[in-house]
C-alpha cells in the first residue's frame, strides 16, 4: 500500500470517527422519564394536569374572546391582560401534550430540536409573562394616582409599544439559551428525569463546562423576573399609599378590591417560579418528584387561574361571561 492510499485510508476512518462522535455527544433524540419514582402513578397524575390544562384552555380562550368582541374592554388592563392569556397558552400548551403523552402512552422519546424548541418557548413566554404583570402594575398606578391623565398616557400606541418592548426583551435575552445548549455535547446519557425539556436540566446532562452559561441565566433572570418584581412591589406600595388616603371608604374597597386580585395572581405566578428556580440550583436536597410538581404547577396553575380571578373579580367581564353563556331567553 502506498503512502498516499494510506493517507486515503486514514483520512476515512478519522471522517468516520468524527462522524460517530458527532452522533454520541449530539444525540438525534431525548428521553423524558416523567417524575422518576412515581412511574406507576403516571395515569393518575395526568388527570389533574389533564383538568387544569383544559381549564386553562378554556378561561384563557373565552377571556381573549370576551375581550376582543367587546369595545367597552378596549382599555389598558384588558389589553395587557390578553396579551398575558396569549403568553399563558403557549407556556402550557408547549409542554402539556407531550407531558400527556408521556403519562398515557409512556413516549418519553423527544427529538433534540423539539427539546430545545420547548426550552426556548417556555422560558422566553415565562419572562414575557413577568413583563405583562408589571405592565399591569404600572397601569394600576396611573389608574388610581393620576387618573385624569390615565387615557392620555396609556394610549393604545403605547399599549402597543410597551407589548412589544417585552416580547423582545424576553426574545432576545433567552435566545442564546438554546444556541449555547446546542452547542454543547451530551456525552453521558439522553436521558431527562423531568417530565419537559427545561434549561436547567438540560445543563445538568451535559458533559462540558457549563459556568458561563449559568451565570448568564441567573443575570437574565435577575433582570427579568427580579427587577420586574421589585419594581411591580414599588409601583404598590406607591399605589396602597394613594388609596389609603382617599377620602371615601367605598372608593378605597372598591380600589383595593381591583389591586387585590392582581396581586393574588402575581403570587399565583411568582411563588412556584421563583421555587423551581432557586430549588434547580441550590435546593440539592429538595427531593425530585416535589420539584418536579412544583415545576408543573408554574406551568399550569397560573394559566388556569389567572382568567378565573379576573373573571370573578372583574365585574366588566364576568357579566359579559354570564350573557354570553346564558341560554334562558326571557318569558313572554
Amino acid at each position: 500500500m502506498t503512502g498516499k492510499s494510506k493517507r486515503r485510508k486514514i483520512k476515512h476512518l478519522m471522517l468516520i470517527m468524527s462522524a460517530y462522535n458527532k452522533a454520541d455527544v449530539h444525540p438525534l433524540t431525548f428521553i423524558l422519564v416523567g417524575i422518576p419514582g412515581l412511574e406507576a402513578a403516571h395515569v393518575w397524575i395526568s388527570i389533574p394536569f389533564c383538568m387544569f390544562y383544559l381549564l386553562a384552555l378554556l378561561g384563557n380562550c373565552c377571556l381573549l374572546f370576551i375581550i376582543k368582541t367587546d369595545s367597552s374592554l378596549h382599555e389598558p388592563m384588558y389589553l395587557f391582560l390578553c396579551m398575558l392569556a396569549v403568553a399563558d397558552l403557549i407556556v402550557c400548551t408547549t409542554a402539556v401534550p407531550k407531558l400527556l403523552n408521556l403519562f398515557w402512552f409512556h413516549d418519553g422519546v423527544i427529538p433534540f430540536e423539539a427539546c430545545l424548541t420547548q426550552v426556548f418557548l417556555i422560558h422566553c413566554c415565562s419572562t414575557m409573562e413577568s413583563g405583562f404583570f408589571l405592565a399591569m402594575a404600572f397601569d394600576r398606578y396611573v389608574a388610581i394616582c393620576n387618573p385624569l391623565r390615565h387615557s392620555t398616557i396609556l394610549t393604545h400606541s403605547v399599549i402597543g409599544r410597551m407589548g412589544l418592548a417585552i416580547i423582545l426583551r424576553g426574545t432576545a435575552l433567552l435566545s442564546p439559551h438554546p444556541l449555547l445548549l446546542s452547542q454543547f455535547p451530551y456525552c453521558r446519557t439522553n436521558i431527562i428525569s423531568h417530565i419537559y425539556c427545561e434549561f436547567m436540566a438540560l445543563i445538568k446532562i451535559a458533559c462540558a463546562e457549563t459556568r458561563i452559561l449559568r451565570a448568564y441565566s441567573l443575570i437574565v433572570a435577575f433582570l427579568t423576573g427580579g427587577v420586574d418584581l421589585i419594581l411591580i412591589v414599588c409601583s404598590y406600595v406607591l399605589t396602597l399609599h394613594i388609596v389609603f388616603h382617599l377620602p371615601s371608604k367605598d372608593a378605597r374597597l372598591k380600589t383595593l378590591g381591583i389591586c387585590g386580585s392582581h396581586v393574588c395572581i402575581i403570587l399565583v405566578s411568582y411563588t412556584p417560579a421563583f421555587f423551581s428556580f432557586l430549588t434547580h440550583r441550590f435546593g440539592h436536597n429538595v427531593a425530585p418528584h416535589v420539584h418536579i410538581f412544583v415545576a408543573n404547577i408554574y406551568l399550569l396553575f397560573p394559566a388556569m387561574v389567572n382568567p378565573i380571578i379576573y373573571g370573578v373579580r372583574t365585574k366588566k367581564i364576568r357579566d359579559r361571561f354570564l350573557k354570553f353563556f346564558s341560554f334562558s331567553k326571557p318569558l313572554n
